[in-house]
């Protein structure tokens, strides 16, 4: 399989055409807003220009600006419907330039970069991102408050040619009038009232085209999971499943998938603010993983995606590295218990015994069965616990979650329940006060999904499961259990060992003020109760400037971070999702 090398890098010159997309867009901006900036050397042979093309010129100005300033992020990543849209605009910011400023530089830098921009068109052919309706409200939003603020500066550098002295409240309001098209109370001499009028006028007109445009243009929904697809990916699990621990979370349905040209292999993924987002290793054969690392960097340079890598292992992380160029970093550790080391005995395990001794004396009982022996009620009843005890608006967990518990599909997933009967409070739940989900791990492990508990039950929950869950596993032939993945387990460990140095204390203690938000530390203490084996895990990276649009892409991939708008305004609808027998019945339709 051909490597794929790391070459020159191809952004440098959507980069450079970016910036000087932002500066050219500042300018017009600039120039229709200031009057001051208005005047030049040969504005005076100008003046047998119609008067009515001043106002209206600045407002195209101002329009082409900011237009301009919102492609110039489209631009450096080498969109080719940026490109076209620059193309337009830069001729009309250069007119506008003209017509109100007289300014013969005001003309030729938007030529020049017009010059630019043709002369490397073969640059942006990026294709678009997945897209819904939703940036339709953002856009609103957010144009509205950039209008209004630039309302108040074309108001604010004209109030020397205001009659009278209008109040503070009456600007604004003239501003928020003139948004919309209507005369405002503060009155101007002159032309200044025609040219803020049309000004402001424009600015609205911009947010109500632009959040119209949004609204109504085709979408291009994120990648999901086909049946075919999932089918495929099943069929490589089931013979290469046993060599990665979060090999079974590439079934969530909310990714898309790139196959080798052999099929013996592929990556899933999802793309979340222009970041390409792997988890994981490939799935199936070690050999075929170059093939389908190539396809998923060729995906990433046709959407000029940023490509990454979430929590591979080592085997994974040196494979993205050698076949790709790419850089890894230990990202943590993900904590693994041997079945047969497992024992409660022991000073090192006292805390534990003592925790589950305390709550089996309370009445509570465990369960630990695969997802194939409950009944539907039961399942149903479990399914609803664990939404309605999720906590968070959004579900969290990417790279170690399947997104869904209690699908006929993931039959040989394990569910582990707690239950304590009390007649004084039912419950719509039953006796259900705790559920652990596990999914499988080959044909001997298992790796944790999700852990939910009733708020009103013991503390202790999750403990008590994960020691049932280790003692019932050789009956299940359960060989090895995958817990929670610790980020920064090692800084945490080194920091708090004796003679830690300043540099690793310092570290140590900002990951600890972090775990206030993020439970970072919290983690690492809740599994290293149990003593496990810690495998370290990488995150995958084209540079180091890279890391930190990757770090904030992740954390709205795992649900820390969410950009979708307010619960009051999506309702009651909740994410679209695969119906649970959805998958099983399009198999039975095709088989018959």
């Amino acid at each position: 399989m051909r490597r794929l090398t790391r070459g020159p890098r191809p952004e440098k010159v959507p980069s450079l055409i970016g910036t000087a997309c932002t500066l050219i867009g500042l300018l017009d901006i600039a120039a229709g807003v200031f009057p001051r900036f208005r005047h030049s050397r040969i504005h005076a042979l100008a003046q047998v220009l119609p008067g009515a093309l001043g106002p209206y010129a600045a407002a195209l100005a101002i329009c082409a600006g900011v237009l301009l300033l919102l492609l110039a992020h489209g631009l450096r990543r080498r969109k080719r419907r940026a490109w076209r849209a620059a193309v337009v605009l830069l001729p009309l910011g250069a007119l506008a330039q003209f017509t109100y400023r007289h300014s013969i530089v005001g003309v030729v830098l938007p030529l020049l970069l017009l010059a630019l921009l043709l002369r490397h068109r073969s640059e942006f052919a990026a294709l678009p991102d997945p897209r819904s309706r939703w940036k339709a409200l953002t856009n609103f939003l957010l144009m509205s408050v950039f209008s209004l603020g630039i309302g108040c500066v074309i108001v604010g550098t004209h109030a020397q040619r205001a009659v009278g002295e209008p109040s503070v409240a009456e600007l604004l309001k003239h501003v928020l009038y003139g948004l919309v098209g209507v005369e405002g109370p503060v009155d101007y001499y002159g032309r200044t009232s025609w040219t803020v009028s049309a000004s402001l006028g424009a600015l609205g007109l911009l947010t109500a085209l632009t959040t119209i445009y949004l609204a109504f243009r085709p979408e291009h929904p994120a990648a999901r999971l086909t049946p075919d697809d999932e089918d495929r990916l099943r069929a490589l699990l089931a013979r290469h499943g046993a060599r990665d621990s979060l090999g079974h979370f590439a079934l969530r349905r909310d990714k898309g998938v790139v196959f080798s040209p052999s099929g013996k292999a592929a990556v899933t993924y999802r793309v979340v603010s222009g970041v390409m987002l792997a988890s994981g290793d490939p799935i199936g054969d070690v050999e075929a993983w170059p093939g389908a690392i190539e396809r998923f960097m060729a995906e990433a340079e046709a959407h000029s995606w940023t490509p990454a890598v979430m929590g591979c292992s080592r085997t994974g992380g040196e494979v993205w590295t050698r076949e790709t160029g790419l850089d890894a970093l230990e990202l943590g550790d993900e904590a693994i218990v041997d079945v047969a080391d497992f024992s409660l005995s022991g000073r090192a395990m006292r805390n534990v015994r003592q925790m589950v001794k305390r709550i089996e004396r309370a009445g509570y009982t465990t369960r630990v069965r695969r997802v194939s022996d409950l009944g539907q009620d039961e399942l149903d009843r479990v399914r609803r616990a664990a939404a309605d005890w999720r906590g968070t608006d959004n579900e969290r967990g990417f790279s170690m979650a399947l997104g869904r518990i209690g699908d006929r599909a993931d039959g040989d997933c394990l569910i582990t329940t707690a239950h304590l009967t009390d007649p004084e409070s039912p419950s719509p739940y039953g006796d259900v006060k705790a559920v652990l989900h596990f999914v499988p791990w080959g044909r001997d492990g298992v790796s944790l999904d999700l852990m939910r508990r009733d708020r009103s039950a013991d503390p202790g929950m999750n403990e008590l499961l994960i020691v049932a869950a280790l003692q019932a596993a050789p009956a299940l032939g359960i060989q090895r259990m995958s817990l929670n993945f610790a980020m920064f387990r090692a800084a945490l460990a080194r920091g708090e060992q004796l003679g830690a140095g300043p540099v690793l204390r310092t570290w140590r203690g900002l990951l600890v003020f972090l775990s206030r938000w993020f439970q970072i530390e919290s983690l690492y203490k809740f599994n290293a109760k149990f003593r496990p084996r810690w495998e370290p895990r990488f995150v995958v990276f084209r540079s180091s400037r890279d890391l930190p649009r990757i770090g904030f892409a992740a954390m709205q991939a795992e649900g820390f971070v969410t950009l979708a708008p307010p619960r009051f305004l999506r309702g009651a609808r909740r994410p679209a999702r695969v119906c649970p027998h959805e998958v099983t019945g399009e198999r039975e339709a095709r088989a018959a």
